[in-house]
């Protein structure tokens, strides 16, 4: 999976996620050059919640019906 920057350049490429004891271990790469592992832990996660509104959810639904 590609995050891009609004210029359309490539920002992270995520690899892989995996189990890990304190949360998920997300794998990637950054700009495509500096590998880097991230730790999404549950209180991040819920933390996470608080940027959905109804109109972003409805739009991420919408999303996966586009190319």
């Amino acid at each position: 999976m590609k995050f891009l920057t609004p210029e359309r350049s490539e920002l992270i490429v995520i690899t892989a996620v995996d189990k890990h004891p304190d949360g998920l271990i997300i794998s990637g790469k950054i700009m495509g050059a500096m590998p880097m592992k991230a730790v999404l832990t549950p209180a991040q996660l819920r933390a996470g919640f608080k940027f959905l509104s109804p109109k972003l959810v409805l739009t991420l639904i919408g999303m996966l019906f586009r190319r």
